[in-house]
């Protein structure tokens, strides 16, 4: 039989490893989990970036189609409820403001005989700004003396408030013209 001072040295080194096992247990586990909550974040992260930018570009694809059909109604649904725009147009001044904005394309839209095709280049969303860039060719088939094209490439920044995105500029810069020098 073994005497007490013999298990106790033993016994001591024992629990020493036992303690010194559970710790890094624990550290790995610590680690493990602060690995899963990382990957979490960055998967909803992800996640959250994605639905910004599916929802950045319905308003776009919205504003675009709003002016391709000539929609006022659908047109102002995208512009900020707080009234902030700005309309830069090649060879004119900046046009500020949803209302100014308005006017124009309801002034615009009652000209007959206007086609405008938009193709989205691309976008990005950040969380609270975003932009997109389009190209777009505006046609006007029955212009005297000669049909009249305008391949146009359109920047648009948008800006999200109360949880929607929103346009706050659009600005425009033609590429190539049917009444451009040859």
């Amino acid at each position: 039989m073994k005497t007490l001072k013999e298990i106790k040295p033993k016994f001591g080194f024992a629990i020493v490893l036992c303690v010194v096992g559970l710790f890094f247990s624990s550290c790995n586990n610590n680690s493990i989990s602060e690995n899963k909550r990382e990957k979490n974040t960055v998967e909803n992260k992800d996640a959250l970036n994605k639905a910004n930018e599916a929802a950045l570009l319905e308003v776009m694809q919205k504003h675009l189609n709003a002016v391709t059909n000539r929609d006022l109604e659908a047109l102002k649904q995208t512009m900020s409820p707080n009234g902030e725009m700005q309309l830069i147009l090649p060879g004119s001044e900046i046009i500020d403001g949803v209302d100014g904005f308005m006017k124009y394309h309801k002034d615009w839209f009652a000209e007959p005989d206007w086609t405008f095709e938009t193709k989205i280049l691309n976008t990005e969303a950040g969380e609270n700004l975003g932009m997109a860039i389009t190209e777009i060719v505006y046609r006007e088939p029955n212009r005297k003396p000669e049909p009249y094209f305008n391949r146009m490439i359109v920047s648009y920044d948008l800006k999200k408030i109360d949880g929607n995105w929103y346009i706050i500029k659009d600005h425009a810069s033609s590429i190539e013209k049917s009444t451009d020098a040859k």
